[in-house]
């Protein structure tokens, strides 16, 4: 805006008297620094990665490629760590924790790999997400295969229940409600699962408990707290893989849960599955 009103001309916005757009030419150092914008921004297209193409885009004279700036930080830390790693991988699983240097590069990078892999299903806290969706939660000391750093690590190799690994772990619990067991029998043994663990449903507890001795002690033994050898869970502990209300344990009695979970034997490396090993291990629950 001009102190002296008479000498500017007007853009033609004029609403009165007082109040006029008035055409002043803008500074001349902001139209250089505007034009100078220009001409870095065409040599900038020029020398970098710029337009976009059908299979790419231009390369730039300088050939810079940010793809091959983080592939050679990846390889500067690997050539770093290649010592380490190969000493983590050619060590037993239970010497880790007493090596410092190789303890702790297994649990920075174990973390990694977890977070890469692993939280997807076993959340980015390892806690399981959430209770009653079926992936089990790492922090607690529930183990279903057994929670010492060689149980984690085999769990963790070969998976469970998948058709890649002919060593992975396996068990499997019958469908009660395909002819096995009646209505009033599983609404029954429902009922005295759920009373282990404070629970009430509506069946007939003690009835249930005849059902249970007859049927799963096999598995979950006599006071159904499981067996880790073949993976039955304990179920007078209060943590629960499926769900705790009575619809959720109704429909684990009746179909039989079967978890799978991969073999990272076949995308981790040794070292890669020992230090995703020693972090799980050393997040509170294992044993």
């Amino acid at each position: 805006m001009s102190d002296n009103k008479d000498q500017v001309e007007t853009t033609g916005h004029v609403w009165d008297e007082d109040l006029k757009e008035f055409n002043n030419p803008l500074p001349r150092w902001w139209i250089w620094t505007f034009y100078a914008t220009i001409v870095w921004g065409i040599g900038y297209t020029i020398a970098y990665p710029a337009w976009p193409l059908i299979n790419g885009a231009t390369r730039g004279v300088l050939g810079y490629s940010t793809r091959t700036e983080v592939a050679d930080e990846i390889n500067r830390f690997e050539e770093m760590n290649a010592g380490v790693k190969a000493e983590l991988a050619a060590m037993d699983v239970t010497e880790i924790a007493s090596n410092e240097a190789v303890a702790n590069y297994a649990i920075q990078s174990g973390r990694a790999t977890f977070a890469t892999y692993c939280s997807q299903c076993h959340g980015s806290g390892a806690n399981g997400i959430a209770e009653g969706n079926g992936y089990p939660n790492l922090l607690d000391d529930d183990w279903i295969w057994g929670g010492d750093i060689e149980a984690i690590t085999y769990t963790v190799t070969h998976g469970i229940r998948n058709e890649e690994d002919p060593d992975a772990r396996y068990s499997q619990m019958p469908a009660f409600g395909d002819d096995y067991l009646s209505d009033d029998e599983i609404t029954n043994v429902v009922a005295y699962v759920m009373s282990l663990s404070g629970l009430e449903g509506t069946g007939d507890a003690a009835e249930g408990e005849v059902v249970f001795a007859d049927n799963c002690t096999a598995c979950h033994g006599e006071n159904a707290e499981g067996d880790i050898d073949q993976g039955a869970p304990n179920l007078a502990d209060a943590i629960w893989l499926h769900g705790s209300s009575e619809a959720a344990i109704e429909t684990s009695v009746r179909q039989g849960p079967f978890g799978v979970m991969p073999n990272w034997n076949s995308r981790l490396d040794e070292a890669e599955i020992k230090a995703v090993a020693a972090y799980v291990h050393q997040l509170g629950g294992g044993q």
